[in-house]
């Protein structure tokens, strides 16, 4: 049979993202399309990943790859945080949650534009195994204003260290070698092409 990984998230833009990065390791990647979504209530970027893996691969029967991620933004203490994509509220775009980042930001009076991304992905299997957890990072800055199409999210208003541009700016390639989401799930990729055959098939 073919090796099976679900992709645990909604998100289709980050759906997109996870895909283009691991697309070529030996597996047939699923989405999570017809499963209902499960809450996020952790306290910690690393326990909202972890189960959110675990209730993927325990409702598809599959091993299952979660992430979570947000902005911790200096300026704001760190805000939003785990909380990144609930920041203007559980029903709001991600327009709305830029626009109250940056009405945040002037109305705070620490000027710092410093700012970083922090990813964890996790991996479990559907006994809720956590088979692997890894986490990547990408420091950076807000920028004064909205910039670029490409991305999603927080992309348009993220520069990263060494660049002038932001995520939304970057080529696509470049973006994901560099960003947050990038360096953890590289390093999931490097655990998933080093499990033996056996271990790694569906019975």
């Amino acid at each position: 049979m073919s090796r099976t990984l679900l992709i645990g998230t909604g998100n289709q833009g980050k759906l997109k993202e996870i895909r283009n990065i691991l697309g070529d390791i030996p597996f047939v990647l699923r989405d999570a399309s017809a499963i209902e979504p499960p809450p996020e209530n952790g306290d910690s970027y690393a326990a909202n990943a972890i189960s959110k893996a675990q209730y993927y691969a325990k409702a598809s029967g599959v091993w299952a790859l979660a992430d979570d991620s947000g902005l911790e933004v200096e300026a704001l203490g760190g805000a939003p945080g785990i909380f990144s994509a609930r920041y203007a509220g559980d029903d709001a775009s991600d327009a709305d949650r830029r626009a109250l980042l940056i009405a945040e930001l002037a109305n705070s009076r620490n000027k710092s534009r410093r700012a970083r991304f922090v990813c964890v992905v996790a991996i479990a299997a559907p006994d809720q195994q956590v088979l692997n957890v890894a986490e990547g990072f990408c420091e950076g800055a807000i920028a004064q204003s909205e910039r670029g199409a490409s991305g999603f999210g927080y992309d348009p208003l993220f520069v990263p260290d060494g660049y002038e541009l932001t995520f939304a700016e970057l080529p696509e390639a470049v973006k994901n070698s560099i960003s947050h989401r990038g360096r953890a799930l590289a390093k999931a990729k490097e655990f998933l092409l080093a499990q033996p055959p056996l271990i790694l098939t569906e019975l």
